[in-house]
């Protein structure tokens, strides 16, 4: 990597500091004015690196960019700005598994494997969904569950990535898919469900944890394998 890439991921690790640290006191206001910045030096890290390796990938690079427009959607309160950035990180989802379907070799496929872990992102998701029913508008249920199917079949072309390619950097991708799927279904539970609100630990701070966290070992790990 060079000294720029280097600069950029020191400063992500900065501003998600700084950012985690607030979610951690659920200071709100505080969070919107770092949240822009986040997805910002994770792109400039991926791409000052990944040129240094000989040239960006243009749907790892395109999903960066829609998930950076996805926290920026998400910051504003309301319905209809929360469903924008469902659509925004939904793009996001499709690029990943654009990304992940260049090193997957369906033919051979241990599908006996691949079907039943799927299966159970699908199950993670609706459960999620079932228990926010109750206290989430209507017109949000239908978009939210799509969403929610889309990052679990990110996650399953994460797993076919490292199934056919059994190499470091598939692992540490898959566990960044992971840990977005994770984010995400902590990010309805702290939005929606009201039975116990204290359910997930310090709220926003996971949510965000591991979606940063997330989003960081996807690049790395594809960086791993460029």
């Amino acid at each position: 990597m060079t000294i720029a890439s280097y600069a950029f991921l020191i400063l992500y690790f900065i501003f998600s500091g700084i950012h985690l640290a607030d979610s951690w006191k659920d200071d709100a206001a505080a969070r919107k004015k770092t949240k822009p910045f986040l997805l910002i030096f994770l792109i400039l890290f991926y791409v000052t690196a990944a040129r240094a390796k000989g040239g960006t990938e243009n749907h790892l690079l395109l999903a960066l960019i829609t998930s950076w427009l996805g926290d920026v959607l998400l910051i504003p309160k309301g319905h209809h700005w929360f469903a924008l950035g469902g659509v925004a990180f939904g793009a996001s989802h499709v690029f990943f598994i654009l990304v992940y379907t260049q090193n997957i070799i369906f033919e051979g496929m241990h599908w006996w494997l691949v079907i039943p872990i799927a299966l159970i992102y699908f199950a993670v998701a609706f459960a999620v969904i079932v228990a926010v029913q109750p206290t989430t508008p209507k017109i949000m249920v239908g978009p939210m569950y799509v969403y929610l199917l889309a990052n679990a079949t990110m996650n399953s072309f994460a797993l076919m990535q490292l199934i056919t390619d059994r190499t470091p950097g598939t692992v540490v991708a898959f566990l960044g898919a992971l840990l977005f799927f994770i984010s995400d279904c902590t990010l309805f539970l702290v939005r929606y469900y009201k039975k116990n609100e204290d359910l997930i630990f310090h709220k926003h701070f996971t949510v965000m944890l591991t979606y940063l966290a997330g989003e960081l070992l996807i690049v790395i790990g594809m960086l791993m394998q460029a």
